[in-house]
């Protein structure tokens, strides 16, 4: 049973919310092609990332713990980990952005934006050495550029507390593949690579990665669906 282990925790994070995108109420299941495009678009770069931290050793995988299909030195389940979160947590944020009036949240995009950004910048130049951590501080504050300052998206703030709620599951889910509840960890990490410093056994920078994945997502997302559907404008 141990080799199921990752493709498990894929299932089961993924499982509820496919069967609810069919709901009569919701229907998020005529944006499954516009999600899957957006999923694939911010793949690349994500998995070009995890291929190279792969090799150089800043993280590495206990392939006792998957079915022991690789690709590009990666495990099967970590290709389909960048389609199946996603898929969480962009029903997650479409199902809040439905279902809820939260328009005011609007007001603190700026406070938000800023702050990540400087708390970022600062930790990318205290810690240049730390490979882990600057990337993800680094790509991070691009993104969030990006979407701030060059498209003006005005859904940041509605994002980012969808990301808080999602930590609801974001800390079993990556708490059990960095060895929380397990023998050995299915994600190793290199410690002198990040700042160490960890929810249960999650670094920090988990959370971060995720976050700007998160955001990245749901901006294609918008980008493909908006065709379709103009409910829910792009700023």
């Amino acid at each position: 049973m141990r080799q199921y282990t990752y493709i498990l925790i894929l299932f089961f994070t993924v499982i509820v919310c496919f069967i609810a995108s069919f709901d009569k109420r919701i229907k998020f299941d005529q944006y499954f092609l516009p999600f899957l495009k957006a999923a694939i678009i911010v793949a690349i770069p994500f998995i070009s990332w995890d291929i190279w931290f792969t090799l150089k050793g800043i993280w590495w995988f206990n392939f006792d713990y998957t079915l022991g299909i690789q690709l590009f030195g990666l495990p099967i389940e970590e290709w389909l980990f960048f389609i199946s979160i996603p898929f969480a947590c962009v029903f997650t944020y479409y199902c809040m952005n439905n279902f809820f009036r939260w328009e005011h949240l609007i007001g603190f995009n700026n406070i938000l934006v800023f702050t990540s950004i400087i708390v970022c910048s600062v930790i990318a130049l205290l810690h240049p050495h730390q490979t882990y951590t600057l990337v993800t501080a680094i790509s991070t504050t691009v993104t969030l550029i990006f979407l701030h300052f060059i498209v003006r998206a005005t859904w940041i703030s509605k994002a980012s507390l969808t990301y808080l709620i999602l930590m609801l599951g974001f800390l079993p889910v990556n708490g059990i593949l960095t060895g929380t509840g397990i023998d050995h960890p299915v994600v190793n990490y290199n410690s002198k690579t990040f700042l160490d410093i960890r929810i249960l056994t999650i670094p920090i920078e988990d959370a971060v990665y995720g976050y700007t994945q998160f955001l990245l997502v749901i901006y294609f997302f918008y980008q493909f669906r908006k065709k379709r559907d103009q409910k829910l404008p792009l700023k």
